[in-house]
């Protein structure tokens, strides 16, 4: 690599570590915070009860997310790497709090994919399409967002750009040895990405055209591949396995796919090409560069390894519909290809590729693009940093600080966590069950958030911990008259 090349990268990446800092102390309350709930606990779980990754634990006692009874609150969805490591770096490193941790955990793990990203095209388009890719990758506010947050998602896509870069570069080996350390990285990266999150097995089509491309049709008859895909795949069926054991700690999930019957219906397209990608990820303006970035002819050396991505990531949003609907963090995957076709279709503009541009007007004309895609995507991404609820955060640091340490309590918000995680206890984040129900299975308090008059009623039966114009907390510990 060139002088001048490395220090772009640099700077790239130094800027992308510096813009993912933006509100790095907030607590947890932001968008997405019960998925951010959810993931964090987990790893405070780990700090607490100890480091027992095969079962880990948040704070939900309730039967909301499998429907049904949790008391133990067992929590089995990815395998727990990324709360690993956000416990531990807290618990072995400390100085700052463990939310902020995992949130430094999730930005190095943006700037590895900037890396990897940059470094798989530049070996099959050219240095300039990279840097570009990374570029976007690095600064779309999107990906600034998200590449901040409390989530394992990030991870898994640095783990699956990290599985295909090292695959590609030992595909090319001369004698496919299973013991080179191309095949051993790649294999580390490419299990981890499955267990972050196995939604990353759609991303193994770039990885069945490597092979194809070197081979043929002859790739079948590679043995190596075949112990590849044996031992990628192994760690997470046995995982897939051993959570079914504890069933009441598995969310639903069928509903992700096609829950609600969206999928391929108007409002299936709206929402994800026009909605998502169009307004909140390319902020319109970027929209053109991708498209084409999409059409320019392929070279040799390029070949259609970037139209996998394009395939994997239709797949991923076509079989995984409402969830992609529900969510748009569910994209966080997707964005990686979009990185790349703005990559190439920038370095097509620049260069003026086929000579079919006015120069000066072709750089201006993306220039324009540029700020405007970053400038709208801002004007959609900025209010998901807000915390539109802070009464959430301040009730619950005063249960934190009023209550002992092993009490369980009841945060009714609507099923989302974030309340109850705030309150540093486990218990239950939603009435599923009677009152008296919750307190013959350990209830110690009752918090509620801009208290109905219903709700304000339990004076009449419980003590009043703590009272503010936006919360209420209860003993019930202290009853003051049987209930009706």
């Amino acid at each position: 690599m060139r002088k001048l090349e490395i220090l772009a990268l640099f700077l790239i990446i130094l800027g992308a570590f510096v813009v993912r800092l933006y509100k790095f102390n907030a607590p947890i309350g932001d968008w997405h915070s019960w998925r951010q709930s959810d993931t964090s606990s987990v790893s405070r779980n780990f700090v607490k009860d100890g480091f027992d990754v095969l079962n880990p634990k948040f704070d939900d006692l309730s039967k909301g997310v499998s429907l049904i009874d949790n008391p133990e609150g067992y929590r089995y969805v990815e395998f727990p790497i990324y709360n690993f490591a956000q416990a531990a770096l807290f618990k072995h490193i400390g100085h700052i709090t463990l939310e902020q941790w995992g949130r430094l955990v999730t930005i190095f793990s943006s700037l590895l994919s900037i890396a990897f990203l940059y470094f798989l095209v530049r070996s099959h388009i050219n240095i300039t399409a990279a840097l570009f890719a990374a570029f976007f990758f690095a600064f779309l506010p999107y990906s600034i967002y998200y590449g901040r947050t409390i989530l394992p998602d990030p991870s898994m896509v640095m783990a699956t750009l990290a599985g295909i870069y090292f695959f590609d570069l030992w595909i090319n080996t001369a004698n496919l040895r299973v013991y080179d350390y191309r095949f051993i990285l790649a294999l580390i990266f490419t299990i981890s990405a499955f267990l972050l999150k196995p939604f990353a097995i759609f991303f193994a089509l770039p990885m069945i055209y490597l092979a194809f491309e070197k081979f043929g049709k002859l790739f079948v008859k590679k043995w190596q591949l075949w112990v590849f895909l044996a031992l990628s795949l192994a760690p997470l069926g046995l995982w897939q396995v051993f959570m079914r054991q504890h069933p009441e700690g598995i969310p639903r999930n069928d509903w992700l796919f096609n829950g609600n019957g969206i999928r391929f219906k108007g409002s299936f397209f709206h929402w994800l090409f026009g909605e998502r990608i169009a307004q909140l990820i390319l902020g319109y303006f970027g929209l053109p560069v991708v498209i084409l970035g999409i059409l320019r002819k392929v070279s040799q050396k390029e070949g259609f390894i970037f139209y996998s991505f394009i395939l994997s990531a239709i797949a991923f949003m076509t079989i995984v519909a409402t969830g992609n609907i529900q969510h748009d963090y569910y994209q966080i995957l997707i964005i990686p290809t979009i990185a790349i076709f703005f990559g190439k279709g920038a370095d097509m503009i620049v260069k003026n590729v086929g000579g079919v541009f006015n120069k000066y007007l072709s750089l201006g004309a993306l220039f324009v693009c540029i700020v405007f895609m970053f400038a709208f995507s801002w004007f959609e991404i900025r209010d998901f940093y807000n915390i539109q609820h802070p009464e959430i955060v301040q009730a619950g640091e005063a249960v934190d600080r009023l209550t002992p340490k092993d009490a369980k309590v009841v945060a009714p918000y609507g099923g989302d966590t974030t309340l109850l995680y705030n309150t540093n206890r486990k218990g239950w984040p939603v009435f599923d069950r009677p009152l008296k129900q919750f307190i013959k299975e350990g209830a110690d308090y009752m918090l509620f958030i801009n208290p109905t008059e219903p709700e304000l009623n339990f004076k009449n039966y419980f003590a009043v911990l703590k009272q503010k114009d936006k919360y209420i907390i209860y003993d019930l510990t202290h009853p003051l008259k049987p209930l009706q």
